[in-house]
């Protein structure tokens, strides 16, 4: 539910990987979000004022030059996010991604006369939740609104919404990252205007070939959308005339559209023009625009009562029994634990590095095998803790490790502690794990032969016949040649299959070539 985490770990994700630069130019700019639970629903925003926008930009080889600090930009968030439910939100009709177009379809969703919406309860509770965990004030009381448009994939003509008084309001995400080569972790936030529950639109399908455009009415599924307000004006000023930008899938193209739109209207402005209020296409936001803003007509929804949320079970009225109202305090006990909350709590109670704290809490599940590897190996925090994130991630990541139990994981690990075999042996293990469901560690590390050589005498023999056959080595190494020694232990491993111990081979060759 929380999106802003999941654009912000997204986009870390890049910066990890030297493709970007941080913070994102989106977050420079925007000091407010509307996150949309959008299970057929979405959230609406108002645009506080931003920082200053560099307005310096070269096109078609020709620089423009105005003040920096003439113009800011203004940008505000519309965040989509289907909510994770059996059924849609006003009706019985099954969610299902991938469903075959029309085909899960209920009267009300076609909008046949007659029919009346049904309010989901999980739907409710999720939105609560979501309000909860970003520190909003939950309405006791909170109505639904019909927004008139008319458009080919809404039969109805007009959505159900929250427009009056949504579910929760003034809300705020405090979210954290780490900068600069010492990695110290920053902490910002956001204000969050309201979260609020909208029936989704159908899903037009446009068939170039034929030249025609189909709707699904199962509607829209499995993405984020966002779509982005953006205006422009002057220090001291009314704030500006604003555009939208709709339908935007992914940090990378919102930070585009955000900074094209600011520079577009920077243009305008300079040329002596003026901006129009208007929808545009991200696809199409250097063309003409797609529509003008419409009037939407909001009116109360007649045939939907307003939404009560009762603060405990007390405060229920007579007759309502607890499986039929939305209860804020058993929503509380369910909240699970949040980020931020966990990457503190790690930090305090294993004395991890907060950078480790960020690598453990963004990638699912791995909190969990962290504390239990603690828990059956008995070691040391901070010496799991690089295993962990670096070797175990490592094979995670590559493949579906799910099904291998955290217990056979541990013992890994404590063989690798405790020098039984090495790490490249570790890796023999784990894809035999993945693999051959069923088996243990133990049972792979004897079947592979995967044991430590240590035995002296052999490594005496086997360091002996290596030096024997390498003399100019060993006299590049009697010749202050040190780093040489690498090679001939690179030798003894290739021998012994990767499982001597590199202490104790490096100690007999510098005898054998002292």
């Amino acid at each position: 539910m929380n999106i802003l985490n999941v654009i912000l770990k997204n986009y870390r994700s890049r910066l990890q990987r030297n493709q970007t630069t941080w913070p994102p130019p989106v977050l420079q700019r925007v000091s407010c979000y509307v996150i949309c639970v959008n299970k057929y629903q979405y959230f609406v925003q108002k645009f506080p004022r931003g920082a200053p926008v560099n307005s310096n930009r070269e096109e078609n080889g020709k620089r423009n030059i105005y003040a920096p600090q003439q113009l800011v930009g203004v940008v505000g968030l519309e965040i989509h996010a289907q909510i994770n439910s059996n059924t849609k939100l006003f009706s019985g009709s099954s969610v299902r991604f991938s469903a075959p177009p029309n085909s899960l379809v209920s009267f009300f969703d076609a909008s046949l006369p007659g029919t009346l919406p049904v309010l989901n309860k999980r739907c409710v509770e999720a939105v609560v939740m979501t309000g909860l965990a970003l520190n909003c004030t939950i309405n006791k009381k909170s109505l639904f609104d019909r927004k008139h448009y008319f458009y080919a994939d809404l039969p109805a003509g007009y959505q159900i919404t929250q427009q009056r008084q949504p579910t929760a309001v003034n809300g705020r995400l405090t979210y954290s990252f780490l900068e600069g080569k010492k990695r110290s972790q920053v902490t910002k936030t956001v204000s969050i205007k309201q979260i609020q529950l909208e029936q989704d639109s159908g899903k037009s399908l446009h068939d170039d070939v034929r030249g025609q455009t189909l709707i699904d009415l199962n509607r829209a599924e499995g993405q984020l959308r966002v779509d982005a307000n953006v205006s422009v004006h002057k220090p001291g000023e009314p704030l500006g005339i604003r555009t939208e930008v709709k339908n935007i899938n992914s940090i990378r193209y919102l930070a585009k559209a955000i900074d094209y739109e600011i520079q577009r209207q920077i243009d305008i402005l300079q040329s002596g023009g003026r901006v129009q209020n208007e929808t545009r296409l991200i696809c199409t936001a250097d063309k003409a625009p797609l529509f003008s803003t419409p009037a939407f007509r909001f009116m109360p929804e007649p045939n939907l009562p307003p939404l009560i949320v009762y603060e405990d079970n007390a405060s229920l009225p007579a007759g309502i029994s607890v499986c039929q109202a939305v209860v804020l305090q058993a929503i509380r006990q369910e909240l699970p634990e949040l980020p931020s909350i966990k990457r503190d709590r790690l930090v305090q109670t294993y004395g991890i590095l907060p950078e480790h704290s960020f690598t453990l809490v963004n990638e699912d599940g791995l909190v969990e095998y962290f504390e239990s590897v603690l828990k059956v190996t008995k070691m040391e925090p901070r010496k799991v803790i690089g295993w962990v994130t670096n070797d175990l991630l490592g094979h995670l990541k590559q493949q579906d490790m799910s099904s291998i139990q955290t217990a056979q994981l541990a013992l890994v690990y404590i063989l690798l502690r405790t020098r039984v075999f090495l790490l490249a042996a570790a890796s023999q293990v784990f894809q035999e794990m993945w693999t051959s469901s069923g088996k243990t560690a133990q049972q792979i590390f004897q079947e592979k032969d995967l044991a430590l050589v240590t035995d002296t005498a052999q490594l005496h023999s086997i360091c002996q016949r290596v030096v024997d056959s390498h003399p100019e080595e060993v006299d590049a190494i009697r010749n202050g040649k040190k780093k040489v020694l690498n090679k001939l232990m690179g030798l003894v491993q290739k021998e012994t299959k990767g499982r001597a111990d590199p202490v104790l081979v490096r100690n007999i060759l510098q005898e054998k070539t002292s």
